[in-house]
């Protein structure tokens, strides 16, 4: 994610930062101390750290069950808004992902088992009654947070858990394109009553919600349609063909003449042999540039990718390239030599070109696959 930075690595997860989470503590702190002080300051971050190691085991949850289906999690981002799991690909079982979604929550509802033992079964009721007062406890914040993290990642509407649980129990007996458009109606339903409430109320963190849920829904249900779109085309029918690579030896000077006399903002390189070692995005490229200039030698910009066979399915190879996260994949021939680049951009134009063909009750279109 752009903006982030690397803290670590657990379980084969990398976790990163975004830069607005800093802020957000910076924020914290100085609301904290307009209102007691340093004192009060450094107990406010102290809190928002400890919640936000709650939400990072909540992900965590998600990814370790992921990994138990054979489904990676690249990274985990820790956002103001909370974390976001960034897994390979969403299971085909709706039962694994009920296990998948279910996860999380469940850690959240341990450590505030865990609390309520260690602080001896305190009244929930009247830590939230007194919840503004400087006399409650960091414990008891946290035990309080984890319930609300509970009872709201279960409410039934994407990109909540709740919404996903809903969409898999649904998958059980219906196609999981309409169990999606279902459980993202509900969602976008419940957006528009969070929505109505922050209205009457004038509170803009509802209205935050609201919007948050509408769009989380309607991302779900557009991503759901593209899955059904592409999982049988293959991805000859979207790759570009017409794609300009770089040699292994050249330059940083080489890749930023290609950036400017083509569309491409990706570089497939290859070495003296014609075979794909990896791929030189427009990020690495000017951050590169920045670092070493010009005349610098190409592999210092190089990033490693995938490649994928040019037999291979669209979803696959999509799928293949969000878990990478990197902005293309190659496509190769049985000899391993570059016949396409697969690029998001692609992906979309393509979809965009189904669907209107599907509006005007004609056949969908498919390239004749000229490199195959």
């Amino acid at each position: 994610m752009p903006w982030s930075f690397r803290l670590g690595r657990i379980a084969g997860t990398e976790i990163r930062i975004h830069v607005t989470f800093l802020l957000f503590l910076v924020w914290i702190g100085l609301l904290h101390y307009l209102r007691g002080g340093s004192a009060a300051a450094l107990d406010g971050v102290l809190f928002i750290l400890a919640l936000f190691g709650c939400v990072l085991l909540h992900e965590l949850g998600h990814a370790l069950a992921a990994r138990r289906y054979g489904i990676p999690t690249p990274d985990i981002t820790l956002l103001p808004i909370g974390g976001v799991a960034r897994m390979a690909r969403i299971p085909d079982d709706p039962r694994q992902e009920l296990v998948i979604a279910v996860a999380g929550p469940l850690v959240n509802v341990a450590i505030a088992a865990v609390l309520y033992l260690v602080l001896g079964g305190p009244d929930l009721g009247g830590i939230a009654a007194r919840l503004d007062q400087p006399t409650v406890a960091i414990g008891e914040r946290l035990l309080l947070a984890n319930v609300v993290l509970v009872l709201f990642n279960l409410i039934p509407a994407f990109p909540m858990d709740g919404g996903r649980v809903l969409r898999s129990l649904l998958a059980l007996r219906l196609p999981y394109v309409r169990a999606t458009q279902i459980a993202a109606s509900l969602g976008q339903a419940i957006a528009f009553g969070f929505g109505f409430l922050g209205l009457l109320g004038f509170n803009p963190l509802l209205l935050f919600i609201a919007l948050f849920v509408y769009l989380g829904a309607a991302q779900e249900a557009a991503l759901a349609q593209m899955r059904a779109t592409t999982r049988w085309v293959p991805v000859v029918a979207a790759m570009v063909t017409d794609v300009r690579a770089l040699p292994e030896e050249g330059t940083l000077q080489d890749a930023v003449e290609a950036l400017l006399r083509t569309l491409q903002s990706a570089f497939p390189v290859v070495d003296a042999t014609g075979r794909v070692v990896g791929v030189v995005t427009r990020d690495r490229l000017i951050a590169a540039l920045a670092e070493h200039g010009l005349q610098a030698p190409l592999r210092l910009a190089l990033r490693p990718a995938p490649t994928v066979s040019h037999r291979a399915l669209l979803d696959e190879a999509y799928a293949r390239m969000e878990e990478a996260g990197v902005g293309a994949v190659p496509v190769v021939d049985d000899a391993g030599r570059l016949v396409g680049l697969l690029t998001p951009d692609n992906v979309g134009e393509m979809l965009l070109v189904q669907g209107a063909l599907a509006r005007a009750g004609v056949p969908g279109w498919r390239r004749v696959p000229s490199a195959a």
